[in-house]
């Protein structure tokens, strides 16, 4: 498999192609880097292929603040202007700038 540079950077705001929830990205694996379970539990007709950046976002829709893994191929930029509800924003990152949160700089020991 070839590995590809990340559309999407750290911080930036994206929302789901086909369904509707938003969030923040705080980690990308380069290629697929889950469960074999999880990626046949997506039916066949929209699933993603393993060889493009996952995101890990920390998302929310309507109702509830979750935990997301999404193909690049899923992920679009938000628009809204508007930041991200999802509780654990503030450990992870700063100030929101809009269509981005800047990283929270970490102190190393």
């Amino acid at each position: 498999m070839n590995e590809r540079q990340a559309k999407f950077a750290l911080g930036e705001i994206v929302k789901h192609r086909l369904y509707p929830f938003r969030g923040v990205i705080f980690d990308v694996d380069p290629v697929f880097n889950n469960t074999d379970e999880w990626w046949e539990s997506i039916p066949a007709d929209v699933r993603p292929h393993k060889d493009q950046p996952f995101y890990h976002l920390l998302a929310e829709n309507e109702e509830y603040a979750y935990i997301a893994y999404v193909s690049e191929q899923n992920l679009l930029h938000d628009e809204s202007g508007k930041p991200v509800g999802h509780p654990n924003v503030g450990e992870l990152f700063g100030r929101f700038r809009g269509s981005y949160y800047e990283p929270v700089e970490r102190l190393s020991h």
